[in-house]
């Protein structure tokens, strides 16, 4: 079984290879992270406001629920903050790490305020 899972994850690791090799430059591999990181930009303030409205759920159930159901509204409204802090500590040390090795991490949509005023 793990023959079959190590053939499985190299077979999907196969096309990183070729894009790779393809002119001898990075261009490919670049424009990939690229675009992955893009990606992971947009989805980031997803996932933020999803553990928001998660932790605000909970809140609701135990402000409007009964009382056996309190405990519940409790452990979710817990796993929302718990949710909202690992969030902000990865996000932090990504900073703080990117920032120690001169990694741009990017903290906006990839383009300047400025950008958008007109000459």
């Amino acid at each position: 079984m793990k023959k079959l899972a190590l053939i499985g994850l190299s077979a999907l690791a196969l096309p990183f290879v070729a894009f790779a090799q393809g002119s001898g430059q990075l261009g490919e591999l670049e424009g990939l992270a690229t675009s992955i990181g893009n990606i992971i930009n947009i989805l980031i303030p997803i996932v933020f406001a999803l553990a928001m409205l998660f932790f605000f759920w909970g809140l609701a159930l135990y402000i409007f629920g009964a009382e056996h159901d309190k405990e519940k509204a409790k452990k979710t409204m817990i796993w929302g903050v718990v949710a909202i802090f690992v969030m902000a500590a990865v996000w932090g040390l990504v900073g703080f790490i990117g920032d120690n090795i001169g990694v741009d991490t990017g903290t906006g949509p990839g383009f300047d305020v400025g950008d958008l005023i007109p000459n």
